[in-house]
């Protein structure tokens, strides 16, 4: 199982160029199952997660070529509507096949997901809506099964949904799903976060009817078959964001290419708040930390626009090495402070009351052994070790390798000290 070892304490200069987003690339690649005809997906990173989605769609019947960033699939071919539990296991947004394949072939047979243990994420929506659609499911064995075979032409039937929480799955699932179903669908209290307007976009041009992306309330005009389509994904607001967090702490001046700063309003403005100079431009920002005292930076989490959770365990990592006390609220999941024991390992002084962590800015940290436990506090374990004195060893960074493209090659490009070892 491979490790990091990083050597704290340099600065970091230069350009980054940010990849292709991974909560986008997944459920855009998926998509592809509603059409018979080609689809070209382009900026698409390298990322476990990107291969277990690829494996998945080729166990499906989906015809692949995949090469540098580039993905060409056609569904003309689907030979199975089963997602089986050893391809899912590792990842939650597979849950994402199941609106697809019920839409399209009638019929689906996907096992529960697996995926970060950050905290319960149950697919009562998903499952919910498609009911409300006319689907008849049940679960058995670990096991959703799906079927419209009762219903007219087998096709699933527009409708009204309101979903009781905001969900990002959930709205893209039947966001896909709607796009063939009979009649008109609106999802209300629809996710608006900019990876479902990716979506929706690419859906957009492959022939669906959608109005509302990027609102509370989507609406889906179902069409016979949905066509090809050429497509690139957009930019990966959160490693950006993990970027922009590793020049804070690191000092020195970063810029981060080939992004779009009015995504992210919300971390660039937290990221100001700990003094950093922020320069911005239409497809760039550079971030410039002088020798001066990082400023704490209270922390609420919530849903687009509002600061992401998957950015705070990052910030964690820059209030750890503050000029003073701050805290940080997770209102998203109940279990997404497990990075805090690690980053007290190196000598973080934080204390956790519910849902609520209370950091108290020390002036420096340790290298240490630490365990990332998920994707995002990989992320955070990354940025305190750039900053630690000595050495730093991550064990089980499969978690990073899920979500960050060749993190190590990255940040040795802008001066920092990391290695993997095997």
């Amino acid at each position: 199982m491979d490790r990091l070892k990083i050597t704290g304490g340099f600065p970091l200069y230069g350009e980054v160029e940010i990849s292709g987003a991974k909560n986008a690339a997944l459920p855009i690649l998926i998509a592809s199952i509603l059409s018979s005809s080609q689809v070209d997906i382009s900026n698409v990173p390298k990322l476990k997660d990107i291969d277990t989605t690829i494996r998945l769609l080729e166990f499906l019947g989906v015809s692949i070529d995949h090469s540098d960033g580039n993905v060409s699939l056609i569904a003309n071919n689907i030979s199975k509507t089963e997602a089986p539990y050893d391809l899912v296991k590792t990842m939650r947004a597979s849950i994402l096949v199941l609106g697809p394949l019920l839409s399209r072939f009638g019929r689906a047979h996907v096992s529960l997901p697996g995926g970060c243990s950050i905290g319960a994420r149950p697919v009562d929506l998903h499952i919910q809506a498609l009911e409300k659609m006319g689907a008849n499911i049940s679960i058995h064995n670990g096991y959703i099964d799906a079927s419209t075979e009762h219903l007219p032409n087998k096709k699933l039937i527009g409708t009204k949904i309101f979903m009781d929480q905001v969900s990002v799955t959930g709205t893209e699932n039947i966001m896909m799903a709607a796009t063939l179903a009979h009649g008109k669908t609106f999802i209300e209290n629809a996710a608006r976060e900019p990876e479902v307007e990716d979506l929706g976009n690419l859906l957009i041009s492959m022939g669906a009817k959608i109005k509302g992306l990027g609102t509370d309330v989507i609406e889906i005009e179902g069409v016979a078959a949905l066509n090809g389509s050429q497509y690139k994904v957009m930019f990966d607001r959160i490693e950006a964001g993990t970027y922009m967090a590793a020049a804070v702490v690191s000092g020195g001046e970063v810029k981060l290419k080939n992004i779009d700063p009015r995504k992210m309003e919300s971390v660039i403005e937290k990221i100001k708040q700990t003094g950093a100079n922020v320069i911005e431009a239409p497809t760039e920002i550079t971030i410039k930390k002088e020798n001066q005292p990082i400023k704490p930076v209270n922390i609420r989490t919530g849903v687009y626009p509002l600061f992401p959770t998957d950015m705070q365990a990052q910030f964690m990592a820059i209030n750890v090495l503050a000029d003073g006390p701050s805290e940080i609220t997770e209102t998203i999941f109940e279990n997404r402070f497990m990075h805090v024991q690690e980053l007290v390992r190196m000598g973080a002084s934080i204390d956790v009351k519910g849902n609520t962590s209370f950091v108290k800015g020390v002036q420096a940290i340790d290298g240490a052994n630490v365990m990332a436990t998920d994707l995002r506090a990989s992320a955070s374990l990354v940025i305190a070790g750039l900053a630690a004195k000595g050495e730093t060893i991550i064990e089980r960074i499969y978690h990073l390798d899920r979500g960050y493209e060749r993190i190590e090659e990255k940040l040795n490009k802008l001066g920092a000290k990391v290695e993997r070892l095997s």
